[in-house]
């Protein structure tokens, strides 16, 4: 899902500064198709729940393509295990990457939007918070969305709106075995699974100028699974 939005910002005419903590064979191949496209990018390996390792990622996205403009929260750690099996190390790590990490990432970028006074935050919740699925992971993405929504009160002044996306379940290579019929959720309106650019064309307009008057607002896309 990432990749394809990074295709289509690109195509918008956005530079771009990606990373990931492990994946960096990976995202270099999408950083080629970005260039490829007449973007700028910065591909660097990147623990967003290390908030060094942040600030360095977010200081040479800066040298190198000048001020950040949109930041898309978009790393995951899947914590899926049942709550009394699910360990300390675990649960820290679902807590760090899930809602430190977009935390990191607003806080290394949120300083430069305020002073152009102007900027888009645009972060990842999922379903999981609103059918009660998986303990560990509905207590971190609906933590999202309580960071998205302080975030777009405190800097709405600034012209900085903040957003959220949860998805529910798609056709991406994560979730290969997802893609047969059975598992889309009984009473699932649209029955079938999402496809990344439904998710993608939504990001981009909420990182728009014309998404302005939007903020502190989650957006479920998931066919109907469940409606807020």
């Amino acid at each position: 899902m990432g990749r394809i939005a990074a295709i289509e910002f690109a195509r918008e005419g956005a530079n771009l500064a990606i990373c990931t903590s492990a994946k960096m064979k990976e995202l270099n191949v999408v950083a080629d198709e970005l260039r490829a496209l007449g973007a700028k990018v910065v591909a660097e390996k990147c623990d967003v729940a290390d908030p060094a390792a942040v600030s360095a990622f977010v200081g040479k996205a800066r040298g190198a393509l000048g001020s950040i403009d949109v930041a898309i929260n978009n790393a995951v750690y899947r914590a899926e295990d049942d709550f009394l099996e699910t360990s300390d190390e675990k649960w820290q790590r679902n807590i760090d990457v899930n809602l430190t990490g977009p935390r990191n990432i607003c806080r290394a970028v949120l300083p430069g939007m305020v002073e152009r006074q102007w900027g888009r935050i645009v972060n990842f919740s999922g379903i999981a918070p609103f059918l009660g699925v998986g303990v560990a992971k509905a207590m971190a993405k609906l933590g999202i969305v309580g960071l998205t929504r302080g975030v777009a009160r405190e800097f709405a002044a600034h012209n900085i709106t903040a957003n959220c996306i949860g998805p529910g379940t798609f056709d991406v290579e994560r979730d290969a075995f997802q893609r047969d019929k059975s598992s889309i959720r009984p009473g699932q309106p649209i029955r079938r699974h999402g496809k990344p650019m439904e998710c993608a064309s939504l990001m981009l307009y909420l990182a728009s100028e014309n998404a302005g008057f939007i903020t502190g607002q989650c957006y479920l896309v998931n066919g109907g699974m469940y409606f807020q």
